[in-house]
């Protein structure tokens, strides 16, 4: 199991963006690696990945009865223009399924950071209808899996190398310990880990939302 992380209270406005659906030519660095509740109450490590369609976050404090996000909490993902939320890994204690907003909905799934194949499947789609909104991957508490998932759409979408993109991960975990150390973890999830040549993007794509 991983070890307990603590988390602290960060303010909603660090990740510089109001508008989530907005495919502005890719998140800084810095973006990617603040530390942000987002537009829902009791989300932690909220960060963008890819501008408009995908971002990652945990719970503040862990979410320890993996029961997921709340209703209120997929109410206003739903309303700050959120498709889809997929629980990486844990969600064993979580009732899916989909909420509506206004004209809107949100559909909220499970997800594994072994077997991607589905979600990677899921961000292609967001990224080929510009009017869709984006996809939130999360986890307990935003650091191994959810990044995980991260890390490997950033491969798949915007040619990052594998290299590149096990550093943003170990960047972006907080510090926290991995079971069986970190190297070890990563490495392990990447070796299941593939590049499907059916979900290529354009050069244009990959202006508008991978990272600068």
């Amino acid at each position: 199991m991983l070890a307990t992380l603590v988390v602290a209270t960060f303010a909603a406005s660090t990740t510089d963006a109001s508008d989530y659906t907005a495919r502005n030519g890719g998140p800084s660095s810095k973006q990617m690696l603040a530390r942000s509740s987002g537009p829902a109450e009791g989300l932690a490590f909220f960060r963008p990945v890819l501008s408009g369609v995908l971002y990652r976050s945990g719970f503040h404090g862990g979410d320890k009865g993996r029961t997921g996000l709340s209703s209120a909490q997929r109410e206003e993902l739903c309303k700050a223009g959120f498709s889809g939320a997929r629980y990486i890994d844990f969600g064993k204690n979580t009732k899916y399924g989909t909420t509506q907003c206004g004209g809107q909905s949100l559909d909220y799934q499970g997800g594994r950071s072994t077997s991607t194949a589905d979600i990677m499947r899921q961000v292609h789609a967001t990224i080929k209808k510009p009017d869709a909104g984006p996809v939130l991957v999360h986890c307990m508490w935003g650091v191994h899996s959810s990044g995980a998932v991260s890390a490997m759409a950033l491969v798949q979408f915007c040619g990052w190398s594998e290299e590149r993109a096990k550093k943003y991960w170990d960047e972006a975990r907080n510090g926290a310990d991995c079971s069986g150390g970190c190297s070890t973890w990563i490495d392990k999830h990447f070796a299941k880990f593939k590049v499907d040549p059916s979900l290529k993007i354009s050069s244009a794509e990959q202006a508008a939302i991978c990272p600068k």
